[in-house]
């Protein structure tokens, strides 16, 4: 039997991609919760049948309307909203990030713990498919030993949209937006952060518009959260030692990049992996990719050689496969929310540094 979803906003996050991938993955919308007037006729409008609430608590009295939670509204409400579906027990599927700060994110974790409650957090990003063709090529080890990892996830918007992403100063701003799906990414494929540095600006809204985030992964085989050669919890000035002999990640969000990209690249000591734009967004090296064989995604790199590299099947809509999968004890959490609060305290550490001008300890 498909499951029933009950979406908690019904925005860009809820209406554009959580029900979006649901319906992909075979399930249905049976409950949302809006209360603009223009998102409660596009829900009827989407999902016929499906009942309308004005709040959380409202939805929640009736919990045979649904099997599963999704918690899409904004991001400064994404503890509070979780811990309330926590306390009436009903699985869900939270967001990212899983809150605005690394406390928060730890309490909505104990509170799901406490009461018993399943959850995962929308980190979907794992299945993109430069992630996925990434991932198999570092498998292969095609690029021999990575020693860098750089992202970047850019727009040209020199007119800034007029929302709460970039106006709401708690739950606004890139490092909350972007910054959660860049170090997940990095951690799951390069292991735990020991130490980072930051840099954000304001270029053109009230909240973070421009991010550079330097995360020094884990040696192979060292202690976590403790940095080779340095005592735990010491801060330094960036560039003052070398934190760890792990791979670096560098990576950047920003919305008044009129030169976006290239996408991502990969280094290491037998090549590198190159993907020059990312879903559609215009990027002057869009050109390069002109020749991109059908079924691959990126190119392997060796000086002027280049080769595609085949991309693996999969998509976003897997994630809410794996959830199906996972509620009816089939599989494991799709992710781990431990892994969200890890990656909320990477994002306290980076906040900290921009603020500070120092290389954090995480």
């Amino acid at each position: 039997m498909a499951l029933r979803i009950g979406i908690v906003g019904y925005g860009g996050a809820g209406r554009q991609i959580h029900a979006r991938l649901a319906r992909a993955a075979g399930m249905s919308v049976s409950a949302v919760v809006a209360r603009d007037s223009g998102r409660r006729v596009q829900a009827a409008g989407d999902w016929p049948g499906a009942r309308l609430f004005n709040d959380l608590p409202s939805m929640l009295s009736e919990p045979g309307l649904y099997d599963l939670v999704v918690i899409a509204s904004p991001s400064s409400l994404h503890a509070e909203h979780a811990n309330a579906v926590s306390l009436a027990g009903k699985p869900f599927v939270l967001d990212k990030p899983i809150a605005t700060t690394a406390a928060e994110a730890r309490r909505v974790l104990s509170a799901a713990s406490s009461s018993g409650t399943p959850f995962t957090v929308f980190h979907n990003r794992r299945w993109d498919p430069e992630q996925l063709t990434l991932a198999a090529l570092l498998k292969r080890g095609d690029l021999g030993k990575v020693h860098t990892f750089e992202r970047h996830w850019e727009r040209w918007r020199p007119k800034p949209q007029q929302r709460w992403k970039e106006n709401d100063a708690v739950g606004g701003g890139l490092l909350l937006d972007l910054g959660p799906h860049l170090v997940d990414s990095a951690t799951q494929l390069f292991g735990p952060v020991v130490a980072v540095y930051a840099e954000t600006r304001k270029l053109s809204t009230p909240t973070e518009d421009d991010v550079f985030l330097v995360l020094h992964h884990a040696a192979p085989g060292s202690e976590p959260g403790v940095v080779p050669g340095r005592a735990a919890g010491t801060d330094v000035l960036f560039g003052a030692e070398p934190p760890a002999k792990g791979v670096v990640s560098r990576l950047w969000a920003g919305s008044l990049v009129g030169a976006p990209g290239p996408r991502t690249r990969v280094l290491g000591d037998g090549g590198a992996y190159l993907v020059n734009s990312f879903e559609g967004d215009a990027s002057p090296f869009d050109v390069l990719d002109g020749e991109q064989p059908e079924g691959t995604h990126g190119w392997l790199v060796r000086g002027r050689e280049r080769t595609a590299v085949p991309q693996p099947r999969g998509g976003h809509a897997d994630f809410y496969t794996a959830v199906a999968e996972w509620l009816a004890g089939e599989a494991d959490v799709p992710v781990d929310p431990a892994d969200a609060v890890r990656t909320a305290e990477v994002l306290d550490a980076a906040r900290r540094s921009a603020q500070e001008g120092r290389l954090i300890d995480v």
